[in-house]
């Protein structure tokens, strides 16, 4: 017989040192030994569950139906904090901002960056709340619970809300103005607007300006300047047509539906100019010039004044 085989109810041959047979994997275990857990170890390290204690029940894995609640719960707190601090889905309601943005179209607006103290700055198309007066004559949508429901979380663009979609034109300090048929201009500058205007679109139907904007106020327009109920038609409210800082929900950074339409939505590269910061800073530096030199002119005036005196 073949040493460590093993025939019917004979007994393995012990051979010197206590061991039996050829198997020295440790798979047989008579007398006092006991169990290794994987990897090694003394008994009782490990898995409980791949070893448990004597008489206790291995624990058993939770139901999925009894975890779904809570995944739900946890989806829905994540989606609610993603809406008031990052990011919020926003539908096009009209054709004003055609043809950047059309009629229908879904657009995910940057929340976080005013959180940090970012300001709107030109170029940038933004959502803004209603200042008072400018949706006054409009009708708001009327969706069932699930529309609300689905759009407190931000899973569903905002129907009810009064909320205005338009491009910053000017910002705190600016002056902007335009003449009937010519060009926006801003800071003295004329705008080329081709770029983002719809085709066919004059940049002024009517002449507007020179208008100063307030600090911490915008100037904003339609890109379809012939159907936009912008800053240029609500002068006559407080404000005189201009939006506050505080009412800005946040830039619009993407158009994310229909999927065919997805593009994202940069600054105009005629916002970049320099001209228009140097001709905003050209103001306060001549008014400082004036300041400084009112006090020479008026030492010379009483100096000439007192020669004429002593003649």
């Amino acid at each position: 017989m073949a040493v460590g085989a093993r025939s019917g109810h004979d007994e393995p041959e012990k051979r010197a040192g206590g061991a039996f047979g050829d198997d020295t994997a440790g798979d047989d275990v008579t007398g006092d030994e006991q169990a290794q857990p994987p990897g090694g170890g003394t008994p009782g390290e490990g898995d409980d569950e791949a070893f448990p204690e004597p008489g206790r029940p291995p624990k058993k894995q939770r139901s999925f139906w009894k975890e779904l609640p809570l995944l739900v719960g946890i989806a829905l707190v994540l989606a609610l904090l993603i809406k008031t601090f990052l990011v919020q889905a926003f539908s096009i309601p009209s054709e004003s901002m055609m043809n950047t943005l059309q009629k229908g179209d879904r657009v995910l607006v940057d929340k976080l960056t005013p959180w940090f103290g970012s300001e709107p700055e030109r170029g940038e198309v933004v959502v803004f709340h209603d200042p008072g007066g400018w949706l006054e004559n409009q009708e708001t949508p009327q969706p069932n619970v699930v529309q609300k429901f689905l759009s407190f979380i931000g899973l569903m663009p905002s129907a009810e809300e009064k909320d205005l979609i338009k491009r910053v034109i000017a910002v705190g300090g600016d002056t902007v103005s335009c003449k009937e048929g010519g060009k926006v201009v801003l800071n003295g500058v004329a705008l080329d607007e081709s770029a983002y205007l719809a085709p066919g679109a004059v940049p002024c139907q009517d002449s507007f300006g020179p208008i100063k904007v307030p600090k911490d106020r915008i100037w904003v327009m339609g890109d379809n300047r012939q159907n936009s109920l912008d800053s240029r038609f609500h002068q006559q409210l407080p404000g005189g047509g201009t939006v506050s800082n505080d009412e800005v929900v946040g830039r619009a950074v993407v158009i994310a539906w229909p999927v065919t339409r997805w593009a994202t939505l940069p600054v105009p590269d005629v916002f970049d100019q320099p001209a228009l910061n140097k001709a905003m800073a050209a103001a306060p530096l001549g008014a400082a010039g004036l300041a400084g030199a009112l006090p020479l002119v008026l030492w010379r005036r009483k100096k000439q004044a007192a020669r004429h005196t002593a003649e």
